[in-house]
């Protein structure tokens, strides 16, 4: 059984949580993009962090049987984009967060959670 949006994005919020993801922020585009239902957006302190938060999200979603259409970034572990359908993890490293402000770039969007 396919899970719902909103599951998926809880979901990524745990997963990223787990790995100590620092600000943590859910965007709802609902209605006001077509790329996705929600962003989850996060960074890491380091290299390896970014890349351990991105891994332990495909692996919580792959256990839950999302097909997971793209990540990208990995290699570099600088900005981590992870596309799961209905929800797009944007993992940043501290530095690359603070330069792209993406948060800023979708202000029209609510914002469901913060940790």
């Amino acid at each position: 059984m396919p899970i719902s949006p909103k599951q998926l994005l809880d979901l990524a919020i745990k997963a990223v949580d787990e790995k100590k993801a620092m600000d943590i922020v859910a965007l709802d585009l609902q209605g006001i993009s077509l790329i996705a239902d929600y962003f989850v957006i996060c960074h890491g302190n380091s290299d390896v962090q970014v890349q351990s938060i991105a891994t332990e999200v495909r692996n919580k979603a792959q256990q839950a049987g999302v097909n997971i259409r793209g990540i990208e970034g990995m290699d570099s572990a600088r900005w981590v984009l992870m596309d799961l359908g209905d929800v797009i993890v944007h993992i940043f490293h501290r530095d690359e967060r603070e330069f792209y402000n993406i948060e800023r770039l979708w202000s029209d969007a609510k914002v469901v959670e913060t940790v």
